[in-house]
C-alpha cells in the first residue's frame, strides 16, 4: 500500500518549524561566536520570527515565495548572510555582470 503525499497544511507546518529553527540557529551561532549583529540584523531576526510564529509565513505577497515556504527568497538569502557572518566568512560583493559581451 502506497503512502499518501503530505498535504499542503502538513508542508506549511513543516516549513514553519524549519524556518523557526533556522532563525534560532542563526541567532545562537552569532551569540556563541561573539559576533555582534547590527541593529538591523537583530530586528530582522526578531520580526521574521514573530511573523512566522503568528502567521505561519513571513511574507504576504505570494509571488515572493512558494506556497509551502515560510520565508521569501530574499529573506532566506539574508538569513544565510547572517549565518555566514557568524561563522566568520566575509560577505561577497555584488558583481557587475558582463553585459552583452561574447563568452
Amino acid at each position: 500500500m502506497k503512502s499518501k503525499p503530505p498535504t499542503l497544511e502538513a508542508a506549511k507546518a513543516k516549513a514553519k518549524r524549519a524556518a523557526l529553527s533556522a532563525l534560532k540557529r542563526a541567532r545562537r551561532a552569532a551569540e556563541s561566536a561573539g559576533v555582534p549583529l547590527s541593529d538591523w540584523e537583530g530586528e530582522f531576526l526578531g520580526s521574521v520570527e514573530e511573523r512566522v510564529d503568528k502567521y505561519g509565513r513571513a511574507f504576504g505577497d505570494p509571488e515572493k515565495g512558494g506556497p509551502g515556504q515560510a520565508l521569501s527568497t530574499l529573506q532566506g538569502v539574508k538569513l544565510k548572510e547572517i549565518v555566514a557572518k557568524a561563522k566568520g566568512k566575509e560577505r561577497k560583493p555584488m558583481s557587475r555582470g558582463t553585459g552583452f559581451k561574447r563568452k
